[in-house]
């Protein structure tokens, strides 16, 4: 389906200050784009370098204020506080947080082992909760933010290909909604955002096939396929004012497969 009117724009997002983890492909790269194109003062931390940089180039040719892409291995905790502070001196307090980064590899559960669990809770949750942490006191200070964590309908369904990705995302639940009570009296909202099956180029690339494409026309309660710019809208909302109310809660978006 293709939409005729403008999408919303948020006079809030106007120069704030947002992080974006995973910011150079898929979901990440769509946040970039349209926090961007709201006016925001975008920074974002990616591993790959190569697709960051033209992504960097993109927006810039199309006008809007170029984000600041600082390269950054998420697992690497210290250098996660240091783009973070880097991305705070540059444009001023990160008062939007998006913890958007994570890989959902398959794996079966013979083949876990120690060292690779350990990898997939650092990839896909440890990194959040610490880059929480970093962002807490300028948040604070700046008399309030928003931290989006992004989790997934995985968890939700109980995928039976990726058991310990699907951990990590039910965990990111658990610590949104402890940092929402910690956080609120700070008017720091915390929110989980809870993608479906997203047409990212990967996703596309690797899984989308004609059995995939019946398993979406059996479960979506929507024939159109969830694609990542329906997740940044909903992002844009929950790091605007307009949901100053929003904090402590899931929001699905997955054309209604759960």
């Amino acid at each position: 389906m293709t939409f005729q009117h403008p999408f919303a724009t948020y006079p809030s997002l106007q120069d704030r200050s947002i992080f974006i983890t995973g910011g150079g492909s898929g979901i990440g790269a769509s946040l970039v784009r349209h926090f961007s194109a709201q006016g925001s003062r975008v920074t974002f931390v990616d591993i790959a370098e190569q697709p960051s940089k033209v992504l960097v180039e993109e927006i810039a040719g199309k006008g809007h204020t170029a984000p600041l892409f600082l390269p950054c291995d998420l697992r690497d905790t210290d250098a996660l506080r240091q783009a973070i502070h880097v991305a705070a001196k540059t444009h001023g307090p990160v008062t939007a947080l998006l913890n958007n980064a994570g890989n959902d590899d398959r794996h079966r559960t013979e083949d876990v082992t120690p060292a690779y669990w350990d990898d997939r809770m650092s990839v896909n949750l440890k990194h959040q909760f610490f880059a929480a942490q970093a962002v807490r006191p300028m948040m604070r200070d700046a008399g309030g933010g928003s931290i989006i964590n992004f989790s997934s309908i995985t968890w939700m369904v109980g995928d039976a290909d990726c058991p310990a990705y699907v951990t990590a995302k039910a965990a990111v639940w658990g610590m949104t909604r402890a940092l929402a009570r910690e956080f609120g009296p700070e008017r720091i909202r915390v929110n989980a955002l809870v993608p479906g099956w997203v047409m990212t180029e990967r996703q596309m690339k690797l899984w989308l096939d004609a059995a995939g494409e019946r398993q979406i026309r059996d479960r979506q309660c929507l024939e159109d396929k969830v694609q990542p710019d329906d997740i940044a809208r909903m992002a844009l909302f929950l790091a605007a004012d307009d949901s100053r109310m929003c904090t402590s809660q899931q929001f699905v978006v997955d054309g209604g497969w759960i």
